[in-house]
């Protein structure tokens, strides 16, 4: 590991219990915070999630001051769930609708698309699939931004336990086979994240709407990569907050996502000249199922679409005047 990041690891890592609520009330002084959980299809979850974070970080400690859903085209009961537990609750589609197009989807597209219909000075964006959910998930994130003016961006670390495995990690397929392989190859400043692709992160506006989105699952690892070349290693930080236990995709699904990443962390490469490409990598992932007749093709697009930086948008820099 380069000297660089080992002196960062022990000055910009903290953990969650360093940073308790009251204590980060007392240091928030103006600031406001908005908390912001994307949402596909998380009924049986998302409810839990926003009704923790209102009696804990609204009522009990006014720390958050907007709490958001956004539905990303849920076809379940996740938006009804959400607006019950108390949260504001936005459909994907009708944020900016002027520049709405059924191409851009995914995660990513809904995260940008929040920073249009929040206010918050910091936004959290939190997944809206964790079990076991606690507000020291919020808290954590919070900490180094409140308390130190020189970071801008905080990612989670935690275990990542894998349902009916031993391990305790075993969960991060992904990270540990495509992103944390491509990140030490091309970016080893940022070797010291324990989880690149952790879905809950912290930033202030000012920094976040000045970088693009990509809009399916590169968007943690567009957004570390983007975030490490616009303001440098030291104004990024990771806390730990101990453990994280979601619902799990399959083997297939991980293929696709892993695609996407790929894509994401090519148009990185030769954005920043550090490959010189000779041909367009091809969106086409083919995976295999077997059928009656032996295995059968099945072919998914896992190109992906990127959002500009929402700063650069005509709707959103009117409303900022």
């Amino acid at each position: 590991m380069l000297a660089e990041v080992e002196a960062w690891l022990s000055r910009r890592t903290s953990s969650a219990a360093d940073w308790p609520a009251r204590a980060l009330l007392a240091a928030k002084r103006s600031a406001t915070i908005s908390v912001v959980l994307p949402a596909r299809n998380e009924e049986e979850t998302v409810g839990e999630i926003v009704s923790a974070v209102r009696r804990d970080l609204v009522e009990a400690v006014p720390l958050v001051d907007e709490l958001v859903v956004i539905d990303s085209r849920s076809s379940d009961d996740t938006a009804a769930r959400a607006l019950r537990a108390g949260a504001k609750v936005f459909a994907q589609d009708e944020i900016l609708p002027e520049l709405h197009d059924p191409h851009y989807d995914g995660k990513g597209e809904a995260l940008w698309k929040s920073l249009a219909v929040t206010t918050g000075d910091l936004v959290v964006f939190v997944d809206a699939d964790l079990r076991e959910f606690r507000t020291s998930f919020v808290t954590g994130l919070l900490g180094p931004l409140l308390t130190d003016p020189a970071v801008g961006y905080v990612k989670a670390c935690y275990d990542r336990p894998l349902l009916g495995a031993t391990e305790p990690n075993a969960g991060g397929r992904v990270t540990e086979l495509v992103a944390r392989p491509l990140l030490n190859l091309h970016w080893p400043l940022l070797a010291g994240f324990v989880q690149p692709l952790a879905g809950e992160y912290a930033g202030r506006r000012s920094v976040l709407e000045r970088v693009p989105f990509v809009t399916g699952y590169g968007v943690e690892l567009g957004l570390l990569i983007d975030l490490l070349d616009m303001v440098g290693l030291d104004a990024l930080a990771q806390v730990d907050l101990g453990r994280r236990v979601h619902s799990h995709q399959s083997t297939e699904a991980l293929g696709g996502m892993a695609g996407q990443i790929m894509h994401t962390a090519w148009a990185r490469l030769e954005r920043q000249d550090k490959i010189v490409p000779l041909h367009e990598p091809s969106a086409r992932l083919v995976q295999f199922e077997r059928g009656p007749a032996g295995h059968r093709p099945l072919t998914r697009d896992v190109g992906v679409s990127e959002r500009p930086p929402m700063a650069t948008v005509p709707q959103y820099a009117s409303r900022l005047r």
